[in-house]
């Protein structure tokens, strides 16, 4: 059974899960902006190119930008999960929430690599990009059917 939450704020807190992901979507173009930045500086040749660069702190804010995501992917994740079961009494069980999982648990994985990566391992630094490049590409298709998930949430209920 369903929490009994009046309906106009279980209507609003159905948008702050969407509205967060939107955010966090940005966010995360900005970590792989950030990111290749950071790469730039490490596989600069010469002090021109290193500069620029360095002046950047492209490396320090990639990594606080990639612990701020990791907090969001979880937090919005157990939110949106969570505000399901209290409008609905049940999580559906689909492509979405499956997929979002299964992203929470990639951003976490390539979190745990940033020791090795800070000591220079290259396969965990290849590990990372790869795990992040996969959890912006589902992230993309995730944008697209939580606006189906939002339609039908604006649909008049008969």
């Amino acid at each position: 059974m369903p929490l009994e939450i009046p309906s106009s704020v279980a209507f609003g807190m159905s948008f702050v899960h969407p509205v967060l992901m939107w955010v966090l979507l940005a966010l995360s173009g900005y970590g792989l902006y950030l990111g290749i930045k950071a790469k730039k500086l490490r596989t600069a040749t010469t002090a021109e190119e290193r500069k620029p660069l360095i002046q950047g702190q492209f490396a320090q804010r990639h990594l606080k930008i990639g612990k701020t995501i990791l907090a969001v992917m979880v937090l919005g994740t157990l939110g949106g999960m969570a505000v399901t079961y209290l409008n609905n009494g049940k999580l559906f069980v689909g492509p979405h929430l499956l997929v979002g999982l299964g992203m929470t648990t990639l951003v976490a994985i390539a979190a745990s690599l940033t020791t090795a990566m800070q000591k220079g391992n290259l396969v965990a630094r290849k590990v990372h990009v790869g795990l992040n490049m996969t959890v912006l590409t589902l992230f993309l298709w995730q944008a697209f059917t939580g606006l189906q998930i939002v339609q039908k949430i604006l649909q008049p209920q008969a």
